[in-house]
Parts: C-alpha cells; structure tokens; sequence
C-alpha cells in the first residue's frame, strides 16, 4: 500500500485567532505534517465563536511569511464570499508570498446563516453551483492566460473584459485545486474538468467508496489520466494513549467519545485508528486531513505525527 499523505485541518470560526492558527501550522510544519488547510466560514456553527472569525486568505497570507515549507489551503472558499478576479489575485498574491506551497480549495457555499450575518447574497443551490463553475472558469482562465496576453470571458453570472490576467501564481501552471463534497453529477464532472485532488469529508466508508467511483468514472470519461487525481478524506482526530486521555480530549470539543468513535476513524488510541484508517485506504485514500477541533491542543497534534503517521505515512 503507498504512503498516506498527512494534513493538519482547523475550524478558526469555532473561535481561534491568527496567534492560535500560527501556532497550528508551525507545530504542523515541525512535526513532519505536509500541509495546513483552514475552512472559509464567518459564523461558528457553535459556541459564542469569540474573538470572531479571521479571514482564510488574509490569515494564510501572514502564515505564508511565517513558515517555510508547509503547503497551506482552504477546505473549502467559498464561492459566494468573493468575486472571482479579486480572488485569483489574492490566491496568486499568497502563492507568492509563500513561495509556491498554495492549494486552491473552492466550493459552492452552503452556509445560509453567515451569509445573513455578513451582508453576504446567498443564491439558490443552482444557482450557486453556476457560480462556482463561471469562478472557476475565470480563476484558471486568468492564471492561465499567457504573460502579455488579456483575458476575455462572458458567463451568465460573470464578465470579464480585456483583462491583463496579472498577477500569476508561482506555481505552474497555477496552484493544484481541490473539489470536494457529495454532489452524484455536477460535483464528480467538475472535479474532473478542473480539480487534482477530490476530497470527501466525514463520510462512512460506502459513501466514500461510491463517491470516488463517481468521480473516477468523470476522469476516465474526461480523457485523463487515472493517476491525474488525487483522493482525499478529513476525519476529526481525537487520539490519546489511553481511555482517560482520549476522554479528556473529546470532552475538550464537547463530543462523546462513544459518538466520535463511531463518526471518525481517527478516533481511538493510535493502534486503534491504524487499524480502523485501514478499509479507507484500501477504498482508495490517498490523503487525510486530521480535523483539529481544539487548537490549542498542540500536543495532540505532536502525538499523533509520532504515533500514527509514521505507520502509515
């Protein structure tokens, strides 16, 4: 079986600032992690969410100068939150600023509640996915264009006319992009014409196994090659040595260990959750993005770099 690539992923808008994020991805990057990813929402989902929420690409832009060789990405923009110029400029910007280690999560949007909260427009599901599709047209059309050249494009949702397409990312032909999310038609197709990794998040194993069927069935059926694709899956991460540690931890998020145990693979002491990550890898993952829900619980991301990731990675 190949190595499993592993990644350090947080929720900032559950209530952590820029410091706490900082300290994730250097402790991240220390212990051997290939990359930190962080969600683009402006509402925590619980909780009071104090101090509030940061924003993912001005907060990966001071992380960009702050570290030296962790990749860094977003699970997942969102697609409402920008208009697609202003965002191949700031993920082009932050490609830069970091030297080329920028993955380009992006989806849809789905959040109804921080949309009202931020003055953000939330359209129907449909029509978001339109967007979605016309922003990533945009986005690749303008990293794309070659330097000197200018960038036409007219979609039902956006126009652009005469653009010089500048500034271009570090990485060429731009940074790997992620699609992810359950969607049995449009999501699989658009992975397939755009994406170089699919993600799945906290699915069982049949949901997972079916999805990445779907998708690997777009990318056949899109001409690529079977190896073009990479397939990911996030799991929340609640590892300890013991029962009591591993108690403490999740009492840490509010969850029960019973619940998370049978939610998330990565749940147990590590002997544990090797042996329960062993069907996904086998179904085809080739990624994990460990979901660190307390972040201010760097040891347990220490733990689980020195205990599972060497057994599998």
């Amino acid at each position: 079986m190949d190595p499993v690539d592993f990644r350090i992923f947080v929720e900032p808008q559950q209530g952590a600032g820029y410091a706490d994020q900082l300290a994730v991805a250097r402790t991240a990057e220390s212990a051997g992690y290939s990359a930190f990813f962080r969600s683009d929402h402006y509402l925590a989902m619980s909780g009071d969410g104090l101090p509030g929420p940061t924003d993912s690409w001005v907060t990966l832009a001071g992380i960009a100068r702050e570290t030296s060789t962790i990749r860094l990405g977003t699970m997942v923009t969102s697609a409402t939150f920008r208009y697609p110029g202003p965002l191949a400029i700031s993920v082009a910007q932050v490609d830069e600023m970091s030297g080329g280690r920028v993955e380009f999560g992006i989806g849809a949007g789905w959040f109804e509640a921080e949309h009202r909260a931020y003055a953000i427009p939330f359209p129907a599901l449909g029509e978001r996915f339109d967007r979605l599709t016309e922003q990533l047209e945009v986005i690749t059309g303008l990293w794309d264009t070659p330097p000197g050249q200018t960038f036409d494009y007219t979609g039902t949702h956006y126009r652009v006319a005469d653009s010089p397409a500048l500034p271009k990312p570090v990485q060429t032909p731009h940074p790997p992009i992620l699609i992810g999310g359950g969607g049995a038609k449009r999501t699989p197709a658009l992975a397939a014409r755009f994406a170089t990794e699919f993600n799945i998040p906290f699915v069982p194993l049949e949901t997972l196994t079916a999805q990445y069927a779907r998708v690997a069935a777009a990318v056949e059926k899109a001409g690529r090659a079977t190896d073009s694709m990479t397939y990911s899956a996030a799991f929340v991460l609640c590892v300890g040595r013991d029962d009591a540690e591993i108690a403490r931890r999740a009492g840490a998020i509010g969850r029960e260990v019973d619940e998370l145990r049978s939610n998330s693979p990565a749940v147990g002491t590590p002997a544990e959750v090797i042996d329960k990550l062993g069907p996904f890898l086998e179904a085809g993952v080739q990624r994990i993005y460990l979901q660190v829900l307390d972040m201010s619980d760097l040891d347990h991301i220490e733990f689980a770099a020195a205990q599972i990731v060497p057994q599998l990675g």
